[in-house]
This record gives C-alpha cells, sequence and structure tokens, in this order.
C-alpha cells in the first residue's frame, strides 16, 4: 500500500531526500562511465584478438563500476523504502504520491528545484505539472486523511 505524503510532509523529507537524490544520480553516472570504458575495453580485445590489458587499470575500472552500481542500489533503496518514487534519475526526478479530491496525484519535485512547487496526475507525467495553488492545499490530503 503506498505512503501518501501532506506538502509539509514531502517538504520536511526533501533536505534528506535532496542528498539521496544527489548521490544517486552521482552514483550512476560513475557507474556508466566505468561500465562503458569495460565495454570499449572488451570491444578492443575482441576485435584485436586479444589485446594487452592493464589488469590493474581493468580492476580499477570494475572496483568503479560495482562501488557506484551498489551506491545506487543504496540510495535508491532509502528513497523508496520512505515511499517516495524515483522518476529519471538523468535529471533527478522524484514524485510524492499525495491525495488530492480522494485521488492519488504526485508532488512533483526536480533536483534543480530549490523547492516542491508543482503537482500533476498519475497518468499525465512531467509535462502535466501543474503549479500547487491554494485549491489544491485546500483539497489535497496525506495519509493521516
Amino acid at each position: 500500500m503506498p505512503r501518501y505524503f501532506t506538502l509539509r510532509e514531502a517538504r520536511a523529507a526533501l533536505p534528506a531526500v535532496s542528498r539521496d537524490v544527489r548521490e544517486a544520480v552521482h552514483a550512476k553516472g560513475r557507474y556508466q562511465e566505468a561500465d562503458s570504458a569495460l565495454q570499449a575495453l572488451s570491444q578492443r580485445i575482441l576485435m584485436r584478438g586479444g589485446v594487452m590489458v592493464d589488469t590493474a587499470a581493468a580492476e580499477a575500472l570494475k572496483a568503479q563500476r560495482d562501488s557506484g552500481a551498489q551506491t545506487l542500489k543504496n540510495t535508491l533503496g532509502r528513497i523508496e523504502d520512505l515511499g517516495i518514487l524515483i522518476k529519471d534519475l538523468d535529471v533527478g526526478l522524484i514524485d510524492f504520491p499525495t491525495l488530492y479530491r480522494g485521488q492519488e496525484v504526485y508532488l512533483c519535485w526536480r533536483m534543480d528545484e530549490a523547492d516542491i512547487d508543482f503537482w500533476h496526475g498519475t497518468q499525465e507525467g512531467f509535462a502535466g505539472r501543474k503549479l500547487i495553488d491554494s485549491e489544491f492545499l485546500s483539497h489535497h490530503s496525506g495519509d493521516a486523511g
């Protein structure tokens, strides 16, 4: 069963979640960088029928990839355990489920934003974001109802 946040609860969680999102974005980048380098190395070995491999460098790339993957897994787990939905790690986009007029919708935040100022329906996505206004505030609720 999903957790529903009030805007106040989501904003209170934002400082810690923001750090986790930034850490996850960074870890994803480290993972992808190392994975691409390892794939390129494998391709060179395959194309040349074997190549002198700098095993220390290859091991360092594997360690960077594995570290990035583990950090990413741990960080995403912390975010998801709170009931927050991770939508796009390329831009650091997350959603906090909430209820608006009894229907599930999302409070939407992207890591380049200072605060949670937008919401959207579950089928609308980022393109359908609407500014949080007094009407929304009057008719939204979290788990406490």
